[in-house]
Formats: C-alpha cells, structure tokens, sequence
C-alpha cells in the first residue's frame, strides 16, 4: 500500500506490525485522520471548472514499484503539454494532492508518500509531474512540493527495502526513542521489543499460558 510507506519512514517496526502482522490498534488520532479522508475519498465526485478537472479518491498503482493505493485528490489543469484524458479534449497538466490531519512533520514521510503518487500517476498517465501539494488539516493551509530526483530514488529504495522485508514476513527491531510516544501501535509493539520473534506470537503465547491455567 502506498500509504505504507508513510508509516516505513517514521518507522520501519510500526509499518512491519501494520502492513505485515497486520497488527492496529485505533486511537483518537487514527479515527481523525479516517474520517478527513473519507470526505476526501468520494470517488463519486468529479469537479468541472474552467480549464480544471478534480478527482478524488482515484486509485492508482505501479508494476514497477509494486504498489497501489488511492489519491485524496488529483487536479487536472489543461495546458499545452500533459496527459491525454479520456473523453476531454486536449492535454491536461496533472497535480496530486494529499490531505493531512496534523500539520507539517519533521520528517519526510509526508512528501514521499505524495511522491509515490505521483509517481505512479507517471506510470499510468503517461506524463511528467514536477510537482504535488500536501494540504494539512489543522493548519488549513496547502504546502507545494517539488518532486526531485532524489526524492524520487529515495521511494525506489524505500519501497524495495518494503517488499524485501515483506516476502521475508520480517518485523525489523528498533532503538525505542521520543518518537514512539507519537506511534498508533505503541502499546502493541513494546512487549516484543528484542525478545520474541514476532508479536502475534507474543499474543499467542499468552493465550495458551491462559488456557493452561484454566486447564489446571
């Protein structure tokens, strides 16, 4: 999933205990951000104005990079260069956007998980995207980001470290630190830390001591 590589970048645990353990727990947090982007995932809603197209909830996905995922919003500006848009004349300038909850996070996994879009949009559009937005919620203001080569080869390294870990069904481990006060899963991940192999096996050792003392 493409909104996996958002929870690899903060961390590469909490991403194993989601997309491979399969592992979630809710929170304020996590229910605030399902409900900003169920009214931004109305796929049933198309936005005509003059000279610009706006979808939401368009799902993509890559072959090249192995993913797949949805689009809050994509904005399509006509222009003289861009995509070719079924049943629309002309070309079409294509520029993703993603909405946020918060606002603007000291680390990159915002913007990557924007470029990962965007990337695969290319793949399927035919096209070049030089830049996204990412609108945070709270702040209720749009950030323009320039999609570099760097940030590009930084999603190719990241999304193959992810299938790596993911064939392996890897839970990588990790130094605890400040940051994890700020993690959805931190009640699930701690009582594995270092020790057993996995926590749907921690789980499960549990479950059988208890039987085992209801047996006795």
């Amino acid at each position: 999933m493409i909104s996996g590589l958002q929870h690899f970048v903060f961390c590469r645990r909490q991403w194993a205990l989601i997309h491979v353990e399969c592992i979630w727990e809710e929170n304020r947090l996590t229910a605030e951000g399902e409900i900003l982007h169920k009214n931004a995932h109305n796929e049933g809603l198309i936005t005509k104005r003059p000279g610009i197209l706006i979808t939401r909830g368009m799902r993509v996905s890559s072959p090249i990079l192995g993913v797949a995922g949805q689009c809050d919003v994509v904005e399509f500006i006509r222009s003289e260069e861009g995509a070719v848009l079924h049943g629309h004349r002309g070309t079409w300038q294509v520029c993703p956007v993603e909405y946020k909850r918060g606002k603007d996070k000291q680390d990159e996994s915002d913007r990557l998980q924007l470029c990962c879009e965007a990337m695969c949009l290319e793949e399927m559009l035919s096209c070049r995207i030089s830049y996204g937005y990412l609108y945070y919620h709270e702040i209720r203001h749009r950030r323009k980001v320039d999609l570099t080569t760097e940030m590009r080869q930084y999603v190719r390294d990241m999304t193959e470290e992810m299938h790596h870990y993911m064939k392996r069904g890897y839970t990588p481990k990790v130094k605890t630190g400040a940051y994890c006060n700020a993690c959805s899963v931190k009640n699930l991940c701690i009582p594995r830390l270092c020790r057993n192999p996995s926590v749907a096996s921690y789980y499960k050792k549990m479950m059988e001591g208890a039987d085992d003392e209801t047996s006795s």
